[in-house]
């Protein structure tokens, strides 16, 4: 079975579990992979009917179903490339003595890859994606691209290497007449400018807003409608400054997700770096997490053995310290520290999240918050 098949088949597993949400998106991911035209107009069309029919769940899944049975049988080859689409090595800036610095930092970053980029503000996160995005020159260090053909120009690089920032421009005009503009730009064959910009507009959760105009979005759409601008032109590399910065709590968790699958596409695959604030989201979908401090790099995946073996929890609670000292008594508790909100305690290798979370429940102790910080970045931050 094909990784297209496996993709096809998990899907339909979703919609015989009623599971609507999450089976659309995946549905949609697997009709973009096949690049079939037909297809796409298909999984247009039977958005727009699911938006005007929202209640109407049995139909609904099996329409889905027949379309899904469609999309198994196009034969959709499978990006193989393992060679690093992007190099860094050593890159540093330096804005002059005594003033802020970047760096070493070195990364190799592959399609399909997402790294998060993370760190407490002024920290260099944007300065590095810059630098990555050759908007700004990097003071010492080589970066080296890797496209599927080589580029000619940096006009050539641009269309694969692509930085949106925190603050986007303003849109001017119909916002499809903006999506559609971008693939004829481009060279988009005329017969696929449509249904590939609906297919878009559909997959990134548009299809309601997508006759609004650029005044009446809210900041998280007009993000969406950003992404979906830069997605239709295909890049090799995307970089992305805070876009989780003007989302609610859910749409962050939609939105990364959907920038997961689309980064993971069986033919056409993104090496994908967003920086954030949203630590422990970030963390969920990355392959790797970089952690910028005073400009000096770190990333998850190289710790230090002694630290690995560390258990690092947060513990949000009214209980006192006197009261949690206590509870963790015949635990191996190194220490116990307060930021005026959260605990954070430190206990050695001997010691299980489990036998800490069951002590927590026997001695009644109210909490809103616990969780097991030994490997997230956000260790970094506590310390």
């Amino acid at each position: 079975m094909t990784k297209h098949e496996q993709r096809v088949s998990e899907v339909i597993r979703f919609f015989d579990n009623r599971d609507i949400f999450l089976g659309f998106r995946k549905l949609l991911d697997c009709a973009m992979d096949t690049q079939d035209m037909s297809i796409y107009r298909e999984a247009a069309a039977l958005t727009d009917w699911k938006e005007k029919n929202p209640e109407d769940t049995e139909n609904l899944i099996v329409k889905a179903k027949e379309l899904l049975n469609k999309i198994n049988n196009v034969k959709v080859p499978e990006h193989a490339g393992e060679q690093a689409v992007l190099k860094a090595e050593n890159i540093t800036k330096s804005y002059g003595s005594g003033k802020f610095s970047l760096g070493p930092v070195s990364l190799t970053l592959r399609k399909g890859q997402v790294f998060g980029l993370v760190g407490e503000n002024g920290n260099g996160k944007t300065t590095l994606l810059r630098i990555l995005a050759r908007e700004i020159a990097e003071t010492q260090g080589i970066l080296d691209f890797h496209f599927t053909r080589k580029f000619r120009d940096e006009y050539d690089l641009r269309t694969k290497l692509i930085y949106i920032p925190q603050r986007t421009d303003k849109w001017y005009g119909s916002l499809l007449d903006n999506l559609r503009f971008v693939l004829a730009h481009y060279g988009e064959k005329p017969d696929e400018i449509e249904p590939r910009v609906l297919m878009m507009v559909a997959r990134l959760g548009l299809w309601n807003y997508k006759h609004l105009k650029w005044s009446e979005l809210s900041s998280g759409y007009k993000m969406r409608f950003e992404l979906a601008r830069t997605l239709l032109r295909k890049p090799e590399i995307l970089l992305l400054d805070e876009p989780l910065a003007n989302l609610d709590v859910l749409a962050q968790q939609i939105i990364l997700e959907d920038l997961k699958a689309i980064s993971n596409s069986v033919n056409n695959p993104i090496a994908l770096i967003l920086s954030s604030q949203q630590l422990y989201e970030v963390e969920k979908i990355s392959d790797k997490v970089i952690f910028l401090k005073n400009g000096k790099y770190n990333e998850s995946a190289q710790t230090t053995e002694p630290e690995k073996q560390v258990l690092i929890i947060e513990i949000d609670t009214d209980a006192s310290r006197e009261r949690l000292l206590e509870v963790f008594s015949s635990f191996a508790l190194d220490r116990l520290t307060f930021n005026g909100g959260i605990y954070t305690a430190y206990f050695d290798s001997s010691t299980r999240f489990s036998g800490v979370i069951i002590a927590l429940g026997a001695a009644d102790i109210r909490l809103t918050y616990i969780r097991d910080i030994s490997a997230s970045t956000r260790r970094f931050f506590v310390n």
